[in-house]
């Protein structure tokens, strides 16, 4: 392995409990990171917590807490969800508390600073504690209730004065509308890249990175600069410190950490509100302290509880935990990629997850490879059988089984998941009709050499599917494998040893062995079905 490939989702704010939209993040690009290390790349995945703020702080006072209990006891929720509820594939999780973050985040600062794009001043505007998030005056209302709260997010407001340090965010308007255009697939999908162009284009105000009113976050470093010195002690607005994440899960600042290896990432996986902030913020911030831009900002979606949006009042917050308790972790993460593109909104149903599982999983692929199984198991001895002559259609089932990668690689570059899986499920869908049609079970009795050909085509495309979904469905496809007596080879895309094997995208045109020994099967995809 000597090509890279460096993806993080977003950082999350652990001031409440994680809900399936992280999830439906974590999920998709843990699917990303597997799916390239299984195909060959040295990847490295970074997720973790951004604990830094005003609102953590007056949280942890109401609990009669120390803001770093709260941090680590919330960040403890989320890392749990990750290793015990979904199995993500992190390389590192990085809280932005941690040592090496701090001194990152302060080498960007002085960098910036350097570079003449800091500067002191008052501010003076609207504040939502729970947005971190200064608000122009036409961007709030009064409402109902007589209090003020930001027209865009609804929440509460407050008008703030104080000293404050500025990046000069108003010079790089020009600078990021070319790199968007030299670049554009660096904000996706299209509809988030035409809103970020638009606001942009429509001129960017300076931007208050610093606060005095509170204490906890990472300290803005001593300034050189005469004109910036102050008497005020300043803490980082939180998106210098969070943003800055990316870069210390490289390695920065230190020159001989892996900086030189992952750096610029690949990929960055965002919901859409805060597009502004990645897509605006984080490369003007880059560019000032002359380091790579990221290759690519892919902007997912929200998740809709059937067609509402999820809310505490209304009482329709899911839990990763109680869906992959009810569903199963595979059938969570497939139908979560299979239901709707990544990057529109999408919805979500009991119903809707039940007929993915019982029709795609269940009788689709699951039926497929239980019958062909069942009658090598029965007919061949437990063996891989031994093709004949292959006729035009059975070439046909074959090439278009083979196709199946190239098509994968072509639609996980731009984290098509969607697409992905339904082509993949275009064979399933053309196999399950070609078994019907040419009737094993009846050539078993007239022509068994034909029989033979037939159940190994069958099973050749269910091993190049089990192979490929391993991004997906890990432990199921990892059954599917096994069940095919395909050697068992590293950990179906959790670590880099992935890359290599029988069980590796490098393997992908071996084809099956004949005479190679097969157990008796077991259904991969029980349906689902409703308790009494």
């Amino acid at each position: 392995m000597n090509t890279t490939y460096y993806l993080t989702t977003a950082i999350a704010y652990p001031n409440g409990e994680p809900h399936i939209g992280h999830a439906y993040e974590y999920i998709a690009t843990d699917v990303m990171a597997r799916f390239k290390r299984l195909d060959g790349y040295d990847v490295r995945f970074l997720t973790g917590t951004d604990e830094h703020g005003q609102k953590m702080q007056q949280t942890a006072q109401q609990q009669g807490l120390a803001p770093l209990e709260l941090a680590t006891r919330n960040a403890d929720v989320f890392r749990k969800m990750d290793d015990d509820v979904l199995d993500i594939s992190y390389d590192r999780f990085i809280r932005t508390t941690d040592d090496d973050h701090k001194a990152s985040a302060q080498e960007v600062w002085r960098r910036m600073e350097a570079n003449g794009d800091i500067y002191l001043d008052t501010y003076s505007g609207w504040y939502s504690v729970r947005d971190e998030r200064f608000f122009a005056d036409d961007e709030t209302h009064v409402n109902d209730e007589g209090v003020r709260i930001a027209t865009e997010t609804g929440t509460e407001v407050t008008w703030t004065e104080e000293e404050s340090y500025f990046f000069r965010l108003s010079n790089y308007a020009d600078k990021l509308l070319a790199h968007y255009r030299a670049n554009p697939g660096f904000i996706a999908p299209q509809t988030r890249a035409n809103e970020v162009i638009r606001f942009v284009e429509d001129g960017l105000e300076d931007l208050s990175i610093s606060r005095t009113s509170f204490d906890w976050g990472i300290p803005v470093p001593q300034a050189t600069d005469p004109a910036l010195k102050t008497d005020k002690q300043h803490v980082m607005y939180v998106w210098v410190d969070a943003l800055t994440n990316y870069i210390t899960g490289a390695g920065f600042p230190d020159a001989d950490s892996e900086l030189t290896r992952y750096w610029p990432a690949d990929l960055h996986v965002i919901g859409k509100d805060i597009s502004r902030f990645h897509c605006i913020f984080w490369p003007a911030f880059l560019m000032s302290a002359g380091l790579e831009l990221p290759k690519r900002v892919m902007i997912h979606g929200f998740l809709n509880n059937e067609g509402e949006k999820m809310s505490k009042s209304l009482g329709n917050v899911v839990h990763p935990a109680g869906w992959v308790e009810r569903y199963g972790l595979d059938t969570v993460r497939f139908f979560l990629l299979r239901e709707f593109p990544f990057g529109a909104d999408g919805s979500y149903s009991h119903e809707g997850v039940v007929r993915r599982k019982n029709a795609d999983l269940s009788n689709n692929l699951g039926n497929l490879a239980q019958r062909s199984l069942s009658m090598v198991y029965k007919n061949v001895d437990g063996q891989v059988p031994q093709p004949g002559e292959l006729t035009a259609q059975d070439e046909k089932i074959l090439a278009d089984a083979a196709g199946l990668l190239e098509t994968w690689r072509t639609h996980f570059e731009v984290q098509d998941f969607y697409r992905a899986l339904g082509a993949a499920w275009k064979v399933l869908d053309d196999t399950n009709s070609y078994f019907a049609e040419q009737q094993p079970w009846v050539l078993r009795k007239t022509d068994e050499a034909r029989m033979q050909t037939v159940l190994w085509v069958t099973l050749e495309v269910v091993r190049r599917i089990a192979l490929l979904i391993q991004a997906v469905m890990p432990e199921s496809a990892t059954k599917l494998l096994d069940a095919l007596g395909i050697e068992a080879s590293a950990d179906a895309g959790r670590t880099n040893s992935s890359g290599q094997g029988p069980r590796s995208y490098a393997a992908w045109d071996d084809k099956l062995a004949p005479g190679t020994p097969v157990a008796k099967p077991t259904p991969v995809f029980p349906r689902h079905e409703e308790d009494e």
